[in-house]
């Protein structure tokens, strides 16, 4: 009896014990892996069949599925650092295990494996990007006006910035876009959906605000000059962009020349692109006047 009593509190500790997985995003990635000879798999797409029957079948018992970003880059570092075996499932289970305590995770509901491998993708990026934006401002040093932490001054007028651009804009479906270029590797690029209706009440991403008002933040200690995109869905389904310029953390509203330019230009190419049908481009609006004290640097 006192065999089955434990096996019964096993099992049930078992239920509520979470589970991390990692995953390898793409198939170049996989191929790194299958140097090591503990890796089971030969095939990206077995592999891909395999984990998602795995986590169906964890779902289906009620386990808590959280999965994580395997960069076989990373993991060689994280070996590196270790100094533990790379090619052992054990090494493995351990670097999993340190990435989703700090890095992109998932949450696995039954979603088909491309939309999962789409979530984290999306989520290793927005990730990567706040880390990026997060850097730039943490050499910042103090505020001239307070003696605080600059960093935390330019949060705080961004997030109050974000506020006074839905308020310019008035109820309806916003995208926002922010962009700032860097001296090293891509420029910084996020983008937050903020429905905003009549009461003035807000619905948005908590995790996308974040990344933004970081990069809006980054603006205002970064020598470049930064760009703010809106495009606005309105109740009757117009659709309307306008753009302002972010320098030193404040936004400049853009002619509707500029923001035509802006929206119908390839980043990455420079070439031009033709305007979306049926979208209005419009001159970016002036905003509220900021809070008194709220332009930390100046």
């Amino acid at each position: 009896m006192r065999t089955a009593g434990r096996e019964r509190y096993r099992r049930a500790l078992r239920r509520e014990a979470p589970v991390l997985i990692g995953l390898i995003l793409d198939d170049q990635d996989f191929a790194r892996m299958t140097g090591y000879r503990s890796f089971p798999f030969e095939d990206y797409d077995s592999y891909l069949r395999h984990l998602d029957g795995l986590l169906r079948s964890l779902h289906t018992k009620g386990t808590h599925v959280a999965v994580t970003l395997f960069d076989p880059e990373a993991y060689d570092h994280y070996c590196d650092s270790t100094r533990r075996p790379p090619d052992s499932p054990a090494t493995r289970t351990g670097y999993v295990a340190e990435v989703a305590a700090a890095g992109p995770a998932i949450h696995y509901t039954q979603q088909p494996m491309p939309l999962l491998r789409s979530q984290l993708a999306r989520e290793a990026d927005r990730r990567a990007t706040w880390e990026r934006a997060t850097d730039a401002l943490m050499d910042a040093g103090p505020c001239p006006d307070c003696g605080d932490d600059l960093a935390h001054c330019a949060f705080d007028r961004a997030s109050h910035t974000l506020l006074r651009i839905v308020e310019a804009v008035g109820p309806g479906g916003h995208h926002l876009v922010c962009s700032l270029p860097t001296d090293e590797g891509p420029p910084l690029l996020a983008a937050v959906q903020i429905d905003a209706d009549p009461d003035g009440e807000l619905n948005l991403s908590e995790a996308d605000a974040l990344v933004v008002c970081t990069i809006m933040a980054a603006g205002t200690v970064s020598a470049h000059s930064g760009g703010l995109v809106v495009r606005t869905t309105d109740p009757d389904g117009t659709e309307t962009v306008r753009g302002w310029s972010l320098r030193e953390g404040e936004p400049h509203p853009l002619s509707e020349a500029e923001v035509f330019s802006a929206y119908c230009t390839d980043p990455a190419t420079g070439e031009p692109v033709p305007p979306e049908h049926g979208v209005l481009y419009r001159a970016g609006l002036p905003l509220p006047p900021p809070l008194p004290g709220d332009s930390p640097g100046r």
